[in-house]
């Protein structure tokens, strides 16, 4: 089925990438009829339970009057034409302090950013190109590390500037900022 880029509703656009939409996955079933906007929008049960248990343990641990944690897939603007999402942001409070009313995305970059799989659908590029990419993206906009985490193969991907990203297993603790450990499967474990 050929699909018009102009007939396709801007709601299904996830991230933008150098000017070209990048669709949530299961679009053109939406615009199918197969399904709803929200079924391709929505996160499974383990992502939001991830999502979730991450907000309450950053919540309680880190320093709230010097952080503050955004979740709820962010938008930024890493320039004109390259927007991204991101499921959990963590900020200097000093920072945003005059931007929070803002009704745009977040020129800002974030100090921590997490994800949690990936809601992009991949026509035309693997998911190893767009994991890195955006990565990349995120980095050189300013973002300090980008915690990638997939429920699928249970791993974590911490990248951070001038440094080999590391690719380890969910039951491996591992340092989110300021000393402050995570092990996820421990903390799936206790919700």
């Amino acid at each position: 089925m050929l699909i018009e880029i102009d007939s396709i509703p801007k709601s299904l656009i996830y991230e933008e990438d150098e000017g070209k939409p990048i669709y949530y996955k299961g679009y053109k079933k939406v615009l199918a009829g197969q399904i709803t906007l929200e079924e391709t929008m929505g996160s499974s049960l383990l992502q939001s339970r991830l999502i979730s248990q991450i907000f309450i343990f950053l919540s309680k641990n880190l320093n709230l009057d010097q952080y503050e944690i955004l979740v709820s897939e962010l938008g930024l603007q890493l320039d004109k034409k390259i927007t991204r999402s991101c499921d959990i942001a963590i900020y200097e409070k000093e920072l945003i302090k005059e931007i929070e009313d803002a009704k745009t995305y977040s020129s800002l970059p974030p100090k921590i950013v997490f994800e949690i799989d990936l809601k992009a659908d991949l026509e035309g590029t693997s998911e190893d190109n767009y994991y890195h990419k955006k990565t990349q993206q995120l980095l050189d906009f300013g973002v300090e590390k980008l915690i990638w985490i997939s429920t699928e193969s249970k791993k974590v991907m911490i990248a951070t500037p001038n440094a080999p990203w590391l690719i380890i297993n969910w039951t491996d603790e591992f340092e989110i900022m300021d000393g402050l450990k995570l092990n996820l499967a421990e903390l799936i474990a206790k919700a």
